[in-house]
């Protein structure tokens, strides 16, 4: 069907259902003249006449009857249909998925999911612990949450929390057994704890700067591993130094389970981001999700 079809099928339906062309054009925003129009040129291209005219009344032939019983019940499907659409704004339902570290998921997602699904019982989240980079469109993911400089320049990026710190640390046992490193350099005589990166399966070269020169260097050790958590306690347990974001150890160093060197070497970076395509029409239920986040940036 034609665009123009649509629109001469609503112009008859307005004019058989309110037996006035001034009545039909008011109520579908048009002229008297160009809705007399467009039912002749409904009537020329079906064949057969569908209102009888006079000078006081416009009334449907018996094929104008028929055609409106059979147009009312599929417009107001639609009709009703446009209106459900509308009342997701107002009371906003569906389901989001996203993609996220775990740390960032416990310390970000989590309290913000957790308020949005006790407001809105019609929201569900579905949220995919991983470390590696995620193609949110192939995988049909609404967004993700990555550190700043991890997200791709196409993507719309939100801030959803503080900078943050790399930070190098060793637990007060390992330190009584060893001096601790005053620069970068000192790590090569060190047992350090490997991160094994998520994406390409390679080790992390920890990334040190000082007065705006970067300095990368490849520790060894005994213990490699591609989950955070278990990096961290291993260096808790005294299995070597560990080098992950701050915020992994930011209690533990406050309780003295762990001791922070290096700090002169790390500078701040940017830290988690909300991140989903440019070109997404994002749902009203992902809009208040984003604000949920937003607010904590």
């Amino acid at each position: 069907m034609q665009r123009d079809e649509l629109g001469d099928l609503i112009g008859f339906l307005a004019v058989a259902e309110e037996r006035s062309f001034t009545r039909a054009a008011a109520r579908i925003g048009t002229s008297q003249s160009s809705l007399s129009h467009t039912i002749r040129r409904l009537e020329e291209r079906m064949g057969v006449r569908l209102l009888t005219r006079t000078t006081r009344n416009v009334a449907p032939t018996e094929a104008g009857e028929q055609l409106a019983q059979t147009l009312r019940p599929a417009f107001n499907e639609i009709r009703a249909r446009l209106d459900s659409i509308t009342a997701l704004r107002q009371k906003p339902a569906g389901a989001i998925r996203i993609t996220s570290s775990r740390h960032a998921t416990e310390t970000i997602l989590m309290p913000a999911a957790m308020r949005l699904m006790a407001d809105y019982p019609d929201i569900m989240v579905e949220i995919s612990i991983e470390g590696r980079l995620t193609d949110l469109v192939a995988e049909r993911y609404d967004a993700g949450v990555r550190l700043g400089e991890r997200v791709e320049k196409d993507m719309i990026a939100i801030k959803i929390g503080p900078e943050l710190r790399m930070a190098v640390v060793g637990s007060p046992d390992y330190f009584a057994r060893n001096p601790k490193p005053a620069t970068p350099h000192d790590l090569t005589q060190h047992v350090c704890i490997n991160l094994r990166l998520p994406t390409l399966g390679g080790l992390y070269a920890w990334e040190f700067e000082n007065n705006g020169r970067p300095l990368n260097v490849r520790v060894d050790g005994q213990f490699t591993c591609n989950d955070a958590p278990m990096i961290v306690r291993a260096a808790v347990n005294g299995l070597g130094l560990a080098c992950l974001p701050d915020d992994q150890f930011d209690d533990l160093i406050a309780q003295g389970r762990l001791i922070r060197v290096l700090e002169d070497w790390c500078p701040p970076f940017p830290g988690y981001h909300l991140y989903y395509p440019s070109r997404r029409q994002v749902s009203p239920a992902f809009e208040l999700f984003v604000e949920a986040l937003r607010t904590r940036g």
